[in-house]
């Protein structure tokens, strides 16, 4: 599945499934996603997450019942609303004609799938799409690494 993932890319999945066994999370939801982004790609977590990164931690926090620490050797699975957001992230790379699903087609997934906990508290920080896909669709991003 996660073939076409940049390095990056996978690792923030890895850090997802990560963060969903330090809460005691019996899935990767999509609040975890953001969470690997934040903790892996500076540069998208730089440009557009840094000022908000520890405020959307302690939401998290605030928000999940933190349960018994799952082991990590467990394969947790993703939620109904990662498996749609990495589903969008693909179809943002496809759109961008980008061969490889990058870090920043990770938080367009995120965002594409608005009734989600990581989309809400996104736009609450005024992160918004269409504003994120031109930001991508600029100069100022280096196309997705192979």
């Amino acid at each position: 599945m996660f073939e076409r993932y940049t390095e990056k890319a996978r690792r923030i999945i890895f850090f997802a499934r990560y963060e969903a066994s330090m809460f005691g999370s019996p899935y990767i939801e999509t609040e975890h996603l953001l969470l690997g982004i934040l903790r892996e790609d500076k540069a998208v977590a730089g440009r557009l997450l840094h000022p908000h990164a520890e405020s959307m931690r302690k939401q998290i926090e605030a928000h999940t019942t933190i349960r018994e620490k799952v082991s990590t050797s467990v394969d947790l699975p993703l939620s109904h609303e990662s498996k749609r957001a990495l589903a969008y992230a693909a179809e943002e790379a496809e759109c961008l004609n980008q061969k490889n699903v990058a870090p920043e087609h990770l938080l367009l997934g995120l965002l594409r799938e608005e009734k989600c906990f990581a989309a809400e508290m996104l736009r609450e920080r005024g992160i918004r799409l269409p504003g994120v896909r031109n930001d991508i669709q600029g100069s100022s991003w280096s196309p997705a690494e192979p």
